[in-house]
């Protein structure tokens, strides 16, 4: 597959423990009036609706409805009332499972993204993190729901899988839930890049 072609529904409909760790490598492109934006995915997070720290875990609401839609749904909510954050539904339609997009390389419309995040902010922070790569690609909540496997706003482009030796695994960060729930190793980095928060 060429390193600019789209990524295909198939492609998510999988386990996302596995789908978190193939997301590495691969490129999120955003497009809105004001231009384009992507970057390599460097960071993930896995969750599945049988553990206690995934928002589906006690069932369907208004907010998390999205995350039981199709294979390569975007999930985005809003919390701590300041940061959005966006999530890439896998597994089956119904399954409530989903992978947090955590950081990204920047590679296409810098200075836009210098723009949206402020003068202050070196290139290696821009996407670092779950809240400043969808300020600095402008995913709002306006983008829930988004199919990313046809939407002409947001896309996940085939980019460059990496080998196992460049993958890091570890527990997620700043999870609520379960102890055994919280030690799962579902937290998948890129080694050696200096894009991580």
């Amino acid at each position: 597959m060429r390193a600019d072609a789209r990524l295909p529904p198939e492609f998510f409909a999988r386990d996302v423990r596995a789908l978190a760790r193939d997301l590495l490598g691969r490129v999120l492109r955003t497009v809105t009036p004001e231009g384009t934006a992507a970057g390599v995915i460097v960071e993930t997070e896995a969750y599945r609706r049988d553990e206690s720290c995934c928002h589906t875990f006690r069932g369907r609401t208004a907010r998390n409805a999205s995350m039981f839609g199709p294979p390569g749904t975007a999930y985005v909510y809003f919390i701590y009332g300041m940061h959005h954050c966006v999530n890439l539904v896998g597994e089956a339609e119904g399954s409530g499972c989903a992978v947090l997009l955590r950081a990204l390389v920047p590679t296409e419309g810098l200075d836009l993204m210098r723009h949206r995040r402020g003068p202050k902010v070196t290139d290696a922070r821009l996407c670092a993190g779950p809240g400043s790569l969808c300020r600095a690609l402008a995913i709002d909540r306006t983008w829930d729901g988004l199919d990313v496997t046809a939407s002409d706003r947001v896309a996940v482009l085939a980019g460059e899988a990496l080998p196992e030796s460049e993958v890091i695994t570890s527990p997620r960060v700043g999870v609520v839930g379960r102890p055994e729930d919280v030690a799962l190793p579902w937290r998948f980095r890129q080694r050696g890049v200096p894009h991580l928060r």
